[in-house]
C-alpha cells in the first residue's frame, strides 16, 4: 500500500484549516489502496488554534509549531525537509490551507500520479476565482517571468510529488525562495492537469501587492542567469536603435538595470544552509 501525506503551511487561517481536513476526509474515503497521512506547518501563528481533530481517514495527523515566522516558501521546504528525514512516503500533496486549492481536484492528481513512473503531477491553474484587479496582475506576472526567463510556470503550491523529486528540492536552495521556481528548475519529468483556482473559505486573501511583486521576483531568480542574459541583451538592443527609438533607449537601459538590481536582491533569500537547518526552527510536533 502507497502511502501519501498531505503537507499543509498554515498562518492564522485555522478555521480555513478546519474546513479544508472536512473536505480533504470527504474526498478521499472512496480512494482505496492508499494510506493517508497530514503534516500542517503552522508558520509561527498568532491566533489561537481551533480544534481540529484527526479524521479517520489519515492514519497520522501532526501539527509542526515553527519558532518564528518564516514565511509560506519558506513553511513548505521545512515540511519538505522534516518529511524525507523523519517519515516514510511515496508522494506529498502540497495544498495551501485556505481553501483556493480545491480538494475536489485530489483524486485527479493521486490518479495522474500513481498511474505515472516516478512523475510529479502539478496543478496548471486553467481559471481563477478571484477579481479582476488581481487576475490583471497575475497575467502581467506570467507574461514578464515567461520574457525574462523563457519559462511558462502556470502552476503554485498545489501538486503530487513523488519521494525522489522532494528529496531533489530539499538540497536546492532556490527551494527556500520559491516552491513552484525550484520545481520548474530542478524537476525534469514534471506532468500537469488542469485546475480551477477555488474561492477562500473565509476572510480576504494575504496576497498583497508588494508580497506578489516578490513572489513574482522570487520565481525569476530562480534562473537569474536568464534574466541577466535577457535583460542585458535587451540593453544592448535598444543602444543600438537609439537613433531610431531616441531617448526611450535610456528609459530601457535604466528599467532593465533596476529589474535586474531587483531580481538580484530577491536572489539573496535563497540560502541553502537555512533549508538544510530548517528544522531546528521546529519548536514542537503534535500529535492529534
Amino acid at each position: 500500500m502507497k502511502k501519501i501525506f498531505f503537507l499543509i503551511p498554515v498562518f492564522n487561517d485555522w478555521e480555513s484549516l478546519k474546513t479544508l481536513i472536512e473536505n480533504i476526509n470527504q474526498e478521499i474515503k472512496s480512494v482505496n489502496n492508499f494510506e493517508f497521512n497530514c503534516i500542517v506547518i503552522n508558520d509561527s501563528s498568532t491566533t489561537q488554534m481551533q480544534n481540529i481533530s484527526k479524521p479517520q481517514t489519515f492514519k497520522n495527523f501532526k501539527i509542526l509549531d515553527l519558532k518564528k515566522n518564516i514565511g509560506h516558501a519558506r513553511c513548505i521546504a521545512t515540511g519538505l525537509r522534516y518529511l524525507v528525514n523523519n517519515e516514510k512516503f511515496d508522494f506529498v500533496i502540497l495544498m495551501d490551507g485556505d481553501g483556493e486549492d480545491r480538494p475536489e481536484e485530489i483524486k485527479n492528481l493521486i490518479s495522474k500520479a500513481s498511474s505515472l513512473d516516478n512523475s510529479s503531477v502539478v496543478a496548471k491553474r486553467v481559471k481563477r476565482s478571484e477579481g479582476i484587479i488581481f487576475k490583471f496582475l497575475y497575467e502581467s506576472h506570467k507574461i514578464l517571468t515567461y520574457l525574462s526567463t523563457g519559462k511558462k510556470i502556470f502552476f503554485g503550491n498545489y501538486s503530487c510529488l513523488t519521494f525522489e523529486d522532494v528529496k531533489i528540492l530539499i538540497n536546492n536552495k532556490t527551494t527556500w525562495s520559491s516552491f513552484s521556481g525550484s520545481v520548474t528548475k530542478n524537476l525534469s519529468n514534471l506532468v500537469e492537469i488542469n485546475s480551477t483556482r477555488g474561492l477562500r473559505y473565509f476572510g480576504p486573501s494575504k496576497m498583497s501587492l508588494v508580497k506578489l511583486v516578490i513572489h513574482s521576483l522570487a520565481i525569476m531568480a530562480s534562473f537569474k542567469k536568464s534574466v541577466f542574459l535577457r535583460s542585458s541583451l535587451l540593453i544592448v538592443i535598444s543602444f543600438f536603435l537609439k537613433e531610431l527609438i531616441g531617448s526611450f533607449w535610456l528609459l530601457v537601459s535604466i528599467s532593465s538595470f533596476i529589474f535586474m538590481l531587483l531580481v538580484f536582491l530577491v536572489s539573496l533569500r535563497e540560502d541553502k544552509l537555512s533549508l538544510i537547518n530548517s528544522e531546528t526552527n521546529i519548536a514542537e510536533i503534535k500529535s492529534l
